[in-house]
C-alpha cells in the first residue's frame, strides 16, 4: 500500500513537470522598461551636449586670445629690434620672432589672420610704418558678444 501510494505520487508529480529550465520566466526586459532607460538617455544628452559645446568654444576662444598676445607680442619686439613694423605677418616668421603662423581657432587655417596697418610710429626710432595689430578672421560672435574679428 505504502509502494502504490509512492508510486501514485509520483505519476502526478511526473504529470506536473515543468517543460523549461527554471529560472526563465523573465528572459528579456519589458517594452516600457527600454523606453524608460532609452527617455533617460536622451535626457542626459540633452543636458551633456550643449555643456560639451560651450567647453569647446570656450578652449577656442582662449585659444584666439593667446594667439593674438603672441602675434602682437611679436610685431611689437619686431618693430622694437628692427626700428620698422613688420609688412606682413610672414616677416615675423622668416625673423625667427614666431616658429610658425599659429592657426586661427574658429577658420582652422594660418592665412585668415587680418593684420592692421596705420602710418602712426610707435617710438622715435621707428622709420618705417607697417602692421602694429593683428585680427582673427572668423566672422563668429564671442561668449561675450563681441565679434571675434574686434579683439
Amino acid at each position: 500500500m505504502v509502494a502504490n501510494r509512492q508510486s501514485r505520487l509520483k505519476g502526478l508529480l511526473a504529470g506536473t513537470r515543468r517543460t523549461e529550465p527554471r529560472g526563465c520566466g523573465h528572459a528579456g526586459f519589458t517594452l516600457i522598461e527600454l523606453v524608460i532607460v532609452m527617455t533617460i538617455i536622451g535626457l542626459l544628452a540633452a543636458i551633456a551636449v550643449p555643456m560639451y559645446v560651450q567647453s569647446v568654444r570656450h578652449a577656442k576662444e582662449a585659444v584666439l586670445k593667446e594667439d593674438l598676445r603672441t602675434l602682437r607680442s611679436a610685431i611689437d619686439a619686431y618693430t622694437v629690434d628692427k626700428q620698422k613694423a613688420p609688412q606682413s605677418l610672414d616677416d615675423l616668421v622668416q625673423a625667427g620672432y614666431i616658429k610658425t603662423m599659429p592657426k586661427d581657432p574658429f577658420t582652422n587655417r594660418t592665412d585668415t589672420w587680418v593684420p592692421a596697418q596705420d602710418d602712426t610710429l610707435q617710438s622715435l626710432d621707428q622709420t618705417e610704418a607697417g602692421i602694429n595689430d593683428v585680427h582673427s578672421g572668423a566672422q563668429e560672435t564671442g561668449a561675450d558678444g563681441t565679434s571675434y574679428s574686434s579683439w
